[in-house]
């Protein structure tokens, strides 16, 4: 990985908890991103923080050192439990990263992390509260339903950061932040952190709701999609996208590629094409039931699943090593989409590749995706050697190919 996204503060320059250096120093983090260096030199002084920086850029790291040395440092008063700390997250795949960097970060500190998400888990995760925990990282949804029934109590709450706020917004999450928000101490007697890829009014009027004068920090990027993400796009009819989709993986033979679609129906067939003309791949969607969701998401980030089809449900808040390509199959109606989509690669200073398939049914979406991220994307020539011979997945012939569909059922006056 490329260190020239780092600035020149170390780690070891900051007055960090003993515990949090010997984490740092194990797994070779040594000097700041821009917004680490930005935030913890005022989090650590118990500042209040609504930072905003692009997807990829160490963000998580920043708030969960100030979290966890503030609880390493403060002492408990007799009496009092947990939890001591939330973090809120809009989504069950960015709680269980943010789980996994807490419990990596926080090795030393003796502390107990609890992720708690909807989908699975149910008693596991009541039993996880119930048995005392230190630290909550999860979704709001699933977090009230526990606190309803007094599973673990609010009142000692001495930190509180909401990660990705302009995606709790778009999904609805902003009535069950304020509620879980309204139950903790008031904003003075607790350390508050907001970040958002955005900081929109909308996600600032709910700082200014909740926060104490919160220090407002911009990590401003030099473009909006990220430096080293290598764009290009290929204007292709309708009927040859998977021709051409197939012809892309055989040419380019990337080793961890994201091919993102628009609908679940899209995601199936793409799935069904690619498997079936010998390329390896799994399908990620919102209904996918959370147990899969998180196996198909471990064999991806381990390498063993070289292809993940994906709806936007993949596009926020993960951090995935080394996605050589993120490919666009359908190109998003919404131009925000397509910058988190192709965040996906080119993480923390690495490089990546971003295709993009403009095709009759979604390229009325490309001049507001230009217009948005202020450049014009490289096309592309769709040379014929792109285009190759694929066959129909044998579930989707059936379908097409030679079935007859039963004749409508004739009234009775029609018989008559």
């Amino acid at each position: 990985m490329e260190k020239s996204h780092l600035t020149n503060l170390r780690f070891s320059s900051l007055p960090l908890n003993e515990a949090l250096q010997e984490s740092l120093e194990d797994h070779g983090f040594e000097f700041c991103t821009p917004i680490q260096a930005a935030t913890l030199p005022k989090a650590l002084k118990g500042k209040d923080i609504a930072g905003q920086a692009q997807t990829g850029t160490g963000k998580s790291a920043a708030f969960l050192l100030a979290l966890l040395h503030h609880l390493m440092e403060t002492p408990v008063e007799e009496g009092k439990t947990g939890p001591w700390a939330m973090v809120l997250a809009p989504t069950r795949e960015l709680a269980l990263q943010i789980h996994r960097d807490v419990e990596t970060l926080g090795a030393y500190t003796g502390l107990v992390f609890a992720a708690i998400y909807g989908g699975t888990g149910y008693e596991s995760q009541r039993r996880k509260l119930e048995a005392g925990v230190d630290v909550i990282i999860g979704t709001p949804g699933r977090i009230i339903d526990y606190y309803k029934q007094q599973v673990f109590s609010l009142r000692n709450i001495e930190v509180v950061v909401l990660d990705e706020a302009d995606r709790m917004f778009d999904l609805g999450f902003v009535s069950d932040i304020r509620y879980l928000l309204r139950r903790m101490p008031p904003p003075g007697q607790r350390i508050n952190m907001l970040f958002s890829a955005t900081l929109s009014a909308r996600v600032m009027e709910l700082a200014y709701e909740h926060m104490n004068d919160p220090e407002v920090i911009r990590i401003e990027a030099e473009h909006i999609t990220a430096d080293k993400v290598n764009q290009s796009l290929y204007h292709v009819a309708n009927n040859q996208k998977m021709s051409l989709l197939i012809g892309l993986f055989r040419q380019r033979d990337p080793k961890r590629s994201i091919v993102f679609v628009n609908t679940k129906r899209a995601a199936e067939q793409v799935h069904a094409y690619l498997t079936d003309n010998g390329l390896e791949a799994d399908m990620l969607s919102g209904d996918i039931p959370q147990n899969k969701r998180q196996r198909l998401l471990e064999l991806f980030q381990r390498g063993d699943l070289p292809i993940l089809v994906a709806t936007d449900v993949a596009a926020r808040g993960l951090h995935i090593p080394e996605v050589s390509h993120v490919i666009n199959f359908d190109l998003p109606q919404d131009p925000e989409d397509y910058v988190h989509r192709i965040g996906r690669t080119a993480r923390i200073g690495a490089s990546g590749n971003a295709i993009s398939l403009a095709c009759e049914q979604y390229v009325y979406s490309l001049p507001d995706i230009e217009a948005f991220i202020e450049q014009k994307i490289p096309v592309e020539p769709t040379s014929a050697d792109l285009l190759v011979d694929i066959k129909s997945p044998r579930r989707i012939q059936r379908r097409d190919n030679g079935q007859q569909r039963r004749p409508p059922r004739r009234s009775r006056r029609a018989m008559s």
